[in-house]
């Protein structure tokens, strides 16, 4: 026990800075968790929960990097940490929740696309961490994972609101996970909004743009909503692509004399 104020002091200094650092794992602990809780629900038959999860998971993973870089307690560690769950939560859920769900009907098949989904989601996180340090920060290489699984169970969310079975649409899933899975392996530059800087003012519009966007429109049917949402941002990167392409070869057009 200290008996000095300076040593109370240091003490209590070393506790707090102890306590920030578990903050953003236990975040990614929560995502885990519901990661974990998709997995079982899908087994359990129960795929609208699943696919809720799934969405939860994506928000407590968008938190856990936030509050690290807010609180100043990035680490190795919360990194490494953080991948683990991601593989779980958004590799293997939603790779077994499609294949529970629609891809048990292909037999072999439905269960070799899920597994390169799963596969290519592995790849994904394994490149984003070696590539971290070079690559441009504005934007990910290839669709990220939590957007990947995010179209999936968005696509799980929405047929099973509009009383689809998945066996009725298991070819469409079908293309929906390979193009999810390839995508994410892809070269493809998909906006990472990592500049967006919350302290910075914003114009009261774009306080309007969110206030009806997250209080409105996806209160008025969250499945169709988010779904659209991810399948636009998932499209958005083709693009982007095609737009560079465009400008890169009106670029090496020689100027006429």
């Amino acid at each position: 026990m200290p008996d000095s104020l300076p040593e109370r002091i240091v003490l209590k200094s070393r506790l707090r800075r102890r306590g920030i650092y578990l903050l953003p794992n236990l975040f990614t602990t929560a995502a885990l968790f519901a990661g974990f809780y998709a997995i079982v629900q899908a087994m359990n038959g129960n795929f609208e929960s699943s696919a809720i999860a799934i969405f939860i998971a994506m928000v407590l993973d968008g938190l856990d990097g936030r509050v690290a870089r807010l609180t100043g307690t990035q680490s190795e560690f919360g990194a490494e940490y953080d991948s683990m769950s991601d593989m779980v939560s958004f590799g293997v859920a939603p790779a077994l929740i499609v294949y529970e769900w629609a891809l048990k009907e292909m037999d072999q098949w439905g269960w070799i696309v899920a597994f390169i989904y799963c596969a290519c989601a592995a790849l994904r996180l394994a490149r984003f961490n070696t590539n971290i340090e070079v690559v441009d920060k504005r934007f990910f290489q290839g669709l990220p994972s939590p957007a990947a699984a995010a179209l999936i169970a968005g696509l799980v969310w929405v047929m099973l609101n509009f009383q689809v079975q998945g066996n009725d649409i298991k070819w469409l899933v079908c293309v929906a996970t390979l193009f999810a899975a390839l995508t994410m392996v892809s070269n493809i530059p998909y906006y990472s909004g990592k500049e967006i800087n919350l302290r910075r003012r914003v114009p009261f519009f774009t306080i309007l743009l969110l206030v009806l966007f997250f209080f409105v429109l996806i209160p008025s049917h969250p499945p169709l909503v988010l779904f659209c949402l991810f399948a636009a941002y998932a499209f958005s990167g083709y693009f982007v692509k095609l737009w560079r392409f465009v400008r890169s070869k009106r670029n090496s057009e020689p100027s006429g004399s």
